[in-house]
Order: structure tokens, then C-alpha cells, then sequence
């Protein structure tokens, strides 16, 4: 969810902005890894914070690019929602606001993906691509961009064309 559907890179900008005045560019965190893009522990402190999971923005495409997939595949959004006290409540509300045609049975909430066993993983982090079953494609993240070894999507267009080709795109029965 987080840096697939919701753009945590930029809310962890412009909460940095707020607090510091410094506006850093959407380039600021290329090929860092996500906890050290910030100085002082900022992305730690940020994520307790409230509303920081309620209020991030759209990754841009998402809402209908998710719409479509929905059309063809049964798609489930997981996320790794356990870690931070706030996350699982605001993740939730998120979801209402920007996603209300996905229902409550395909949203995951867990604390590591490792149990999901879909035929399709869209995802930002190595780590839940490496251990899942089915095929990858390897959303595009600052903290990602030196990572070669699974499918690479750019956008929520690039990852439907993507899916498109992998699969007879009217098969059903897959899910995502």
C-alpha cells in the first residue's frame, strides 16, 4: 500500500518541509534507503505521528488504475500495517476515502506479507517480492531504484501494460 498506492516519498517531504522549512525535491531521496533519507531519525519519528498514514497523498493513477484491475482480477490490497500504533486505524480510513468500491474483505492488514499467496505482488520493498510465490512486479521507489532482479513498473499505466502482458488480461480467477 505504502509507496504503491499512497506516495509516502512525498509526504515524508513535505512533512520534512513543515517542520524544517527546507523543501527537498522529488528526486531528493533517489537510491536511499527509506528509514535514512531524512537526518535525525525523521521517517522513524514521522511514522508515530499521527496522521501521517491518514493523510498521504494519492500515488497518481492509482485510484484508477486499481478500478480497472478490479474489473478482471479479484485484487487485494496488504499491507504491513502492524509496526506503528497509528497505521492500521488511519490505513483503513485512507482506504474508505480514496479506494470506497474496494470491499473490507480484500483489504490485508498484516504484519509481514510473507504470508500472502496471491498469483500477482505489485510492491515497492524487495523484501516482500523476494519470499512471494507468484510473479513480481517491483513498483518504483525512491529507496528501489538499484534493485534489477524483479519486473520494474513505473507507474500504475506501466503496471497495467505489464499485467496486460503477462497475462490473457480477460482471464478470471487471478488475483492481485
Amino acid at each position: 500500500m505504502d509507496g504503491v498506492l499512497a506516495d509516502t516519498a512525498a509526504q515524508f517531504r513535505e512533512w520534512y518541509f513543515r517542520e524544517s522549512g527546507i523543501r527537498l525535491g522529488p528526486n531528493a531521496f533517489d537510491g536511499l534507503p527509506e528509514d535514512e533519507c531524512l537526518p535525525d531519525g525523521a521517517v522513524r519519528r514521522y511514522l508515530y505521528q499521527p496522521n501521517f498514514f491518514r493523510t498521504t497523498p494519492l500515488v497518481p493513477g492509482a485510484q484508477e488504475a486499481i478500478a480497472e484491475l478490479m474489473e478482471q482480477f479479484d485484487v487485494y490490497i496488504v499491507s504491513a500495517a502492524m509496526e506503528f500504533p497509528n497505521s492500521l486505524a488511519e490505513k483503513l480510513d485512507w482506504l474508505r476515502e480514496h479506494f470506497p468500491f474496494i470491499s473490507w474483505h480484500n483489504i490485508i492488514f498484516c504484519g509481514t506479507k510473507a504470508i500472502i499467496n496471491t498469483d500477482y505482488m505489485v510492491d515497492d520493498h524487495v523484501k516482500n517480492l523476494d519470499r512471494f510465490p507468484g510473479k513480481t512486479f517491483l513498483f518504483t521507489a525512491p529507496h528501489n531504484l538499484k534493485v534489477r532482479h524483479h519486473q520494474r513498473v513505473s507507474s500504475w499505466e506501466e503496471a497495467i501494460r505489464a499485467l496486460k502482458t503477462e497475462l490473457a488480461f480477460s482471464y478470471r480467477g487471478n488475483s492481485l
